[in-house]
Order: C-alpha cells, then structure tokens, then sequence
C-alpha cells in the first residue's frame, strides 16, 4: 500500500481550480477530494527512486474554503486520524484583498537538546497562531523568497546520514553531494508537523537563492570556474536544480502551465524520468538562457512577478548582468504588461535591489574594479574582495541596478500605472523598508524595497552594527568617497530607510485591498512553554498620500 511521505502541499489556488503536490511511498495514483465535490487526481512519476505527484484540482466555487483529503490508490492518507490540527483547506482567493506574507532563509532543524540558538521558527509560530485561531484571516500566499533549503549547512541529523552514505572525509563533507541527499533536506524541512500543515493550507510560490546550491552562488565567472574546477560540483548543481525543478518550481505553475510544460510531459511519460532530468539541469548550466525558473501570479488586480536573480546571471565581466537578454525581456514584458491591468505590482527577488547606502556603493565600487578601471593589480584584489564579502546584490551589477531602476520608475508613471510598486527581497538577515526619490519628482507610484529575513536563522552581532552603519551619515560618505575611487558615477535616483531595521526570525505580510495597501513586521519570541509567539513589530499604511 502506498504511504504519504511528504505533503501535501497546496500551492496553487485561483478561482475555481488548484494543484497539491505530493511525495509517495510507491508509484500509485493520487487524488484530492473536496467535500464538494471538487477533486482530481493524478499519476505519480518517478525521479531517483522517489514518486511524486501534483494533482490539479478543478470544480473549486469563488470565495470559498473547502476541506480536502489526499488518497493513494484510493486509500485516505491526509489528514492524519491524530492530527491535533484544523483540516486542511483549499481557500479561493478573494479578488478584492489579498494578503500575502514573505520572508526569506529558513534553516529548518533546531539542535537536539532543544535550545534553539537562533531562535524560534517565524513560520512555524506563524502556523501555531492559524492553527490555534481556525477563524483567523490566514496569508492568500506565502512567498518564499530563497534559501528554503540549505545544501551547505546542514545539520547535526543530516551530517549523521552523509556519514552512515559515503562518510565526510571526501569533498564536500558534511555538505549534500547529490539528489538523494537534497531529498532529505527537503524532508527535514517540510515534515515538522506545524510546517507541514501550514504549507498543505496556504498557497505558496518559491523562488531559489544561493544557499538553496552552495553560499555565493554564481558570484562572479571566477567563482564558477573555481567550483567547475572540483571534483564534486558538477553532481551537486544537478542534483540542486533538479530537486528545486521537483520541490519548488512545479508548484510554482498553474494547472494550465503545467498541462503545457514540455518536461513536465517528458518527465511522467517515462517510466523513470531521472534521466530527462539531468538531462535538463545539466543544460540548465551549460545554457542558463534556455531555461527559465522565473514565473508570474496574478491575484485579481495585484501582479507577483518571482524573479530568478541566480541562474540567470551573466557572469563574463564585459557583459555582466543580473538577468541575460532572454530572461530580461521576459521580465519586461511582465513588468509593463501590469498596466491598465494591475493595481499593486510586486517584484520578488531574492536578493534585495536597494541596500544600505555604505553596502551599495561599496559592492559598485567592488564590480567597477573587477572590470579593471584601476589596473590588474586593484581587479585581483576586487575579486578576491567579492568573493569573501559576499559582494553580488544588484548595486554588484550596475547596469542591471539602472535598467531595473528605469523599469520600475516606467511601469510607475502615467495613465494606468499601479499604485504601488514593490521588490520584496530577503537574504540579508534583517528587515527594513527603504523608498527611493527621483529629482524629478519620480513616478506616480508609491515605490518601495520591502527587505524581509530571516524567517529562521541569525546574524551576527557585528553585521548588526554594520547594516547600522551603513544606513548612517558617515556610512554614506564612507561609500562616496569607495565610489569616486572606482570612478562610478552616482545614480540617479536617492533613497533613504523608512523603517527597521528589525532583527530577529521575522515575517512581513502585505494587505492590498483596491489600491490601497497596508504593512506588517511580526517577530518571532519565545512564549515561555517551549513554543514561540509572533509579535507585531510594525504596522503601517504604505498607501502614496
């Protein structure tokens, strides 16, 4: 008899349809009920031994929510007879409002002994607060926004298994070394029980960053030929990108676009469709262009653009860019297809676009000497200097900084514009709200940078210091004076904090109700019992007088 061994997941819900992801014990037939009536159900596939399956869901009435059950081979396996949580539900999106919470870098275990050093899980208290409050007004989506995984940290329990696998004397250690060993982080991840259940009722969209691969990945063209120069890499990248394909981004497709998806066809037509995709991840990384991991949501009026700022980077210093033409043009076509049509444009990206002025200038400044403007010497240095300091946000590449600059200032301004134009972002340990002004009085949109993480992990007390830092006054003159060293040019537009920075495992929900739009920051804290509470460290109105 088949068994659940991961999920679901209910990760796609529009008006009338959903999909629910799902991992199998064995190959056998999956299937959602709703009480309804609605259902569907779906043939699992099979990838390095494991069965999977995303089951689209159809008949589902507007504004509703229905409780489902997930079937094997017509046996029920979810929700479990003991579950001390409330059923799992499919909710149809509301047109008229949408709420949607994001944050970014969640590692997934807590130590043995229980003593958690960075905290309690702001998404596991998340979960614990809908749970515990049934009537409570849940996300409509949970933008998971990089490093849902992390291939290069892993814990005590995983390290246990690489050891018992292959041992850690041979590179790269206690770090995963192919799909399998992905397949447990993801199980790590997803099967604590307030994870789970939270995950099988809110709608989700992902997106990749770096430690989803390996700390800095796709820095510079340095840092790739120095890691394809390993021994290991190679299997590790596959074995990421594949299971991202499995995990992350089939989720991340409606029923319409998975109906169309080539590989998602090649894959389920094969008996074992581990090999189609390796074969796709390894083109993947030989033709990043060929490939696109970036995807579009629309909910009613409001735009979700998830940007990959990863993989699609060009990395050759003449032409260095954040995305290549292909994926570029895409993202353009999204950004400007959003007016007249859209109330609310968001713009995830991994990896924030307006950072604290001493990091900005100090990483433009870095990438202006990697291309040689000070000599050889100055470039090695510069490189030597990026790699260690993690220097590769947008301000690392500069043109890519304009031209998203200039997109957004487009798609904000005139007849039909959005009210608001947002690029949610994590990666950097802490939280702020940051609003660019141009001399020209700018667009018509409200614009911000809204900077969410860690959902679950820690920053150090010196870093602390130093995003302080780099928001203050000699923080910016310090990056004025490493601009003019570089011989860059400032950019066109200024921008200044509008709130945090908030530290700690933290979360941001956004509620967009016509074109208005409001923000909250909740904190994560220990409640005392062992369990953790969320705390509302800011709440404010983020509609343009």
């Amino acid at each position: 008899m088949a068994g659940l061994r991961l999920g679901p997941l209910l990760r796609y819900a529009d008006g009338s349809s959903a999909t629910v992801w799902v991992e199998a014990s064995r190959p056998c037939t999956a299937e959602v009920r709703c009480a309804s009536g609605a259902r569907g159900s779906a043939r699992t596939f099979q990838i390095a031994g494991h069965h999977y399956a995303i089951v689209p869901v159809s008949g589902l009435t507007p504004g509703t929510a229905e409780a489902y059950e997930v079937l094997l081979d017509g046996v029920p396996v979810w929700p479990p007879p003991d579950s001390p949580f409330p059923p799992s539900v499919i909710r149809t999106p509301d047109p008229e409002s949408v709420r949607i919470t994001f944050g970014s870098c969640r590692r997934a275990a807590a130590p043995a002994d229980g003593e958690d050093p960075v905290g309690p899980d702001a998404l596991d208290a998340l979960a614990a607060r809908l749970a515990a409050a049934p009537d409570a007004e849940p996300p409509d989506v949970l933008l998971l926004l990089g490093d849902q995984v992390y291939a290069d940290e892993t814990s005590t329990a995983i390290r246990d298994r690489i050891a018992a696998r292959r041992g850690l004397g041979d590179p790269p250690g206690g770090q995963v070394a192919d799909y399998e060993e992905y397949t447990w982080l993801y199980h790590e991840s997803w099967l604590d029980p307030g994870i789970r259940w939270l995950l099988s009722t809110v709608p989700s969209l992902m997106i990749f960053d770096d430690h989803d691969l390996i700390d800095d990945w796709n820095t510079s063209a340095a840092w790739r030929a120095g890691m394809r120069a390993t021994a290991w890499w190679h299997e590790r990248l596959l074995g990421g990108l594949m299971a991202y394909w499995v995990h992350q981004h089939l989720g991340n497709l409606s029923p319409a676009e998975l109906a169309a998806d080539p590989l998602y066809a090649a894959v389920r037509e094969t008996p074992d469709g581990t090999d189609v995709l390796r074969a796709y991840a390894a083109q993947a990384d030989a033709h990043p262009s060929t490939v696109r991991w970036s995807h579009r949501r629309d909910f009613g009026r409001v735009r979700v653009v998830m940007l990959d700022s990863r993989a699609a980077r060009v990395l050759d210093e003449d032409g260095r860019a954040m995305l290549d033409a292909a994926e570029a043009e895409w993202f353009e076509e999204q950004v400007r297809g959003a007016r007249g049509v859209c109330e609310h444009l968001l713009i995830g990206s991994s990896l924030p676009w307006l950072l604290p002025h001493l990091v900005h200038d100090a990483e433009t400044w870095d990438a202006l000497l990697c291309r040689g403007v000070r000599g050889p010497r100055w470039a090695r240095f510069a490189e030597r200097l990026r790699q260690k300091a993690d220097l590769e946000h947008w301000s690392a590449f500069p043109e890519s900084f304009a031209a998203l600059a200039d997109l957004i200032a487009e798609a904000g301004t005139g007849p039909g514009a959005p009210a608001g134009v947002y690029v949610l972002s994590g990666d950097v340990h802490h939280g702020y709200v940051a609003e660019p002004s141009w001399p020209d009085g700018g667009p018509d949109a409200r614009v911000l940078q809204l900077t969410c993480s860690p959902v679950h992990n820690s920053v150090p007390p010196a870093l602390r210091l130093g995003f302080h830092f780099g928001w203050s006054g000699l923080g910016r003159a310090l990056g004025r004076l490493l601009l003019r060293h570089g011989r860059g040019a400032p950019t066109g537009f200024a921008w200044r904090r509008t709130g945090g920075p908030w530290f700690g495992n933290q979360l941001m929900t956004l509620t967009l109700r016509g074109r208005s739009a409001s923000l909250r920051v909740v904190r994560a804290w220990p409640d005392g019992t062992g369990k953790a509470r969320l705390e509302t460290v800011e709440e404010s109105s983020l509609t343009s007088p």
